[in-house]
């Protein structure tokens, strides 16, 4: 059950393979390539952000991939904040060996 005080992420959101209207929402020097749902996980548990993990939901626009979503508190910052941050530990978090 989604509730208006979280913000979903979507690992397509910042997979530097997908186009924008594949659900892209980060420019691509932002992005990773073949990020899952744990990796994602490690950032915003990184991040101390508060979440819980969905593994086996559908993004809307690919139904027929389970790629699962991580839902997290929103605790005063907008999506676009949120966004960012993870997309920035999700960076160092591919850099590391």
């Amino acid at each position: 059950m989604r509730r208006k005080n979280e913000i979903i992420l979507w690992p397509v959101y910042f997979d530097a393979l997908r186009s924008r209207r594949e659900g892209r929402r980060l420019p691509k020097k932002l992005c990773v390539r073949s990020l899952n749902i744990s990796m994602l996980e490690r950032a915003v548990k990184n991040l101390s952000l508060k979440y819980e993990v969905h593994p086996e939901a559908s993004y809307p626009r690919l139904p027929w991939i389970k790629m699962g979503f991580v839902a997290v508190s929103k605790d005063r910052k907008n999506k676009s904040q949120v966004l960012r941050e993870v997309a920035s530990e999700l960076i160092k978090l591919c850099q590391q060996p």
